[in-house]
């Protein structure tokens, strides 16, 4: 739900009923943060290209990292739609609730095993103070054995996020428990 009308999935017609029946193909159900798209079925389309693509394309973030940096970046922007939701999908890789909690809260990031601790931090720090960002930052990616494609994928997830918070938090949107579970991830 949100603060604007949504289209819900029995009501719609035409490109958003197509893109609909694409999220419960490829996801099993449809979340909010996408629902909210529907006025616009074409910006939901792409939205939901860009995160298929960054989310769960080849790359060298394995899931659990990519998922980390989504609630590292929600966390930061005190988005509690987007910490929610992926924090669900994360306790799936992470089994260690500590490392989870830590993450929702974006503090004591510093304390992970190195190359998370580096991923995460250099999400941290892009997401609260972009303009800081130095070549240096990238040097500790990379003493992480993270390459240069890495470094992108993550720092296109970082961008995503950002832009997906402002959305949910700009436009009011919530979510419950049922809303949080039960996706398809693959």
């Amino acid at each position: 739900m949100s603060w604007i009308k949504e289209i819900e999935v029995s009501e719609a017609e035409g490109k958003l009923a197509e893109t609909y029946a694409t999220l419960l193909r490829r996801r099993g159900k449809v979340s909010n943060i996408l629902k909210v798209h529907s006025l616009n079925p074409e910006a939901m389309g792409n939205h939901l290209d860009l995160y298929m693509t960054i989310m769960f394309g080849e790359s060298g973030l394995s899931r659990a990292e990519r998922e980390a940096v989504a609630v590292v970046v929600s966390a930061s922007n005190d988005c509690q739609y987007c910490v929610n939701h992926h924090a669900e999908t994360l306790r799936r890789y992470l089994k260690d609730e500590e490392i989870v909690s830590l993450l929702m809260t974006a503090d004591g990031l510093e304390t992970l095993e190195p190359r998370l601790s580096n991923i995460v931090r250099y999400a941290e720090k892009l997401t609260t103070a972009p303009a800081a960002m130095t070549e240096i930052d990238l040097g500790e990616l990379r003493s992480e054995g993270l390459s240069d494609e890495d470094i992108l994928d993550l720092t296109l997830i970082v961008g995503y996020f950002n832009f997906v918070n402002r959305i949910a938090l700009g436009l009011g949107v919530t979510f419950s428990d049922d809303e949080l579970s039960g996706y398809i991830d693959d």
